[in-house]
């Protein structure tokens, strides 16, 4: 001690100690802080990588839903399609006139 107290040696022994004591734990309770924000951290990154697959899911749900309906679809779009490409072609004038060499075949057998 540097100067002489009032106060017994083994009371400011024992007050220096614990103080020793807090600053040697200062570095444990330094990392002990930074490994719970660390775990902190991690927590939240894993709810928002879970928060992401779940919004993906409903996006690819409603992607196949889509897909499916334009499956559905695609009897009619074919059928207009067909109607069209005939409605083009010579088959219209092609059945016009079998049925008119048919009705003349028939009409004088009656």
């Amino acid at each position: 001690m540097a100067l002489p107290t009032p106060v017994n040696g083994q009371i400011t022994d024992a007050v220096t100690q614990a103080n020793v004591k807090v600053l040697g734990d200062a570095p444990a309770m330094a990392m002990g802080a930074l490994y719970q924000s660390l775990s902190h951290s991690t927590g939240i990154l894993y709810e928002n990588a879970t928060s992401s697959q779940q919004q993906l899911a409903i996006a690819a749900q409603a992607a196949t839903n889509q897909g499916v309906i334009q499956i559905y679809s695609v009897d009619t779009m074919a059928g207009a399609a067909a109607t069209s490409k005939i409605g083009q072609s010579d088959v219209p004038n092609n059945m016009l006139a079998l049925l008119s060499a048919l009705r003349a075949s028939t009409s004088g057998v009656s």
